[in-house]
């Protein structure tokens, strides 16, 4: 075994993105909590090799209307305290933003990434992303960087996609988890986003997500594997 991985979720469905199929296929022992339906997370201890807390339907801000978020929130900061590699996916990475004191939530006029958008580098996050890439978005909130954060890149609409905290926690405003499949459910959903202020249309999508996913899938596998592989290989040795 390679350690014990917390996946912390904000929605059902199934479990087959590629953050899953990455842990999967290194053998972690991955634990999925879903604190929004009354899993507890308590505090995370040395036997915690990675979290990933992904994106859901809850604003970042509202911890009164939404208390498991504060159970949440303090799970983070443990994480973060004890250097435990910590990815934060579109809400994850909101609330990550959230916890370091940084503004989240919409932009005048509540613009939309609903679809594949092109991301940048920013001058810090050329090693990071080595150039622009398309990648899989669903979002109208956004965040602000954080005090002590490196900026990583940028989309046209959304000035903050990926920031770095220390050496352990990253922050992705995007979706590169979410496969084709997933994708699909996601435009099949009550609540896709269309005709949305910047929301691509499903024929976008679908053009796309066909002529780009690929590179997404490959940037992203070896930003898991650089990320989160040393600490599960060290826990496997």
């Amino acid at each position: 075994m390679t350690g014990r991985v917390v996946s912390i979720r904000h929605g059902d469905g199934p479990y087959d993105d590629r953050v899953a199929t990455f842990f999967a296929g290194r053998g972690a022992d991955v634990e999925e909590r879903a604190p929004f339906k009354g899993d507890t997370l308590g505090m995370p201890d040395d036997s915690v090799a990675a979290c990933v807390i992904y994106g859901g339907p809850f604003n970042a801000f509202a911890l009164d209307a939404h208390s498991f978020l504060k159970e949440e929130n303090r799970w983070l900061e443990g994480c973060i305290a004890k250097g435990i590699p910590l990815l934060g996916i579109c809400q994850g990475a909101q609330q990550i933003a959230h916890l370091l004191g940084a503004e989240v939530g919409p932009k005048p006029g509540e613009p939309h990434e609903f679809g594949y958008y092109p991301i940048h580098p920013t001058e810090a996050g050329k090693g990071f992303l080595p150039g622009s890439l398309h990648v899989s978005q669903c979002h109208y909130h956004g965040f602000a960087l954080p005090d002590g954060a490196e900026h990583l890149a940028y989309s046209e609409a959304f000035a903050n996609q990926a920031m770095r905290y220390g050496e352990t926690t990253y922050a992705f405003q995007f979706h590169p988890e979410a496969t084709r499949t997933g994708f699909w459910r996601w435009q099949e959903a009550p609540w896709a986003a269309y005709g949305k202020p910047g929301a691509q249309t499903r024929e976008e999508q679908d053009a796309l997500g066909a002529e780009h996913d690929q590179a997404q899938h490959d940037w992203f596998m070896g930003f898991l594997d650089d990320f989160f592989g040393p600490a599960l290989a060290e826990r496997a040795a």
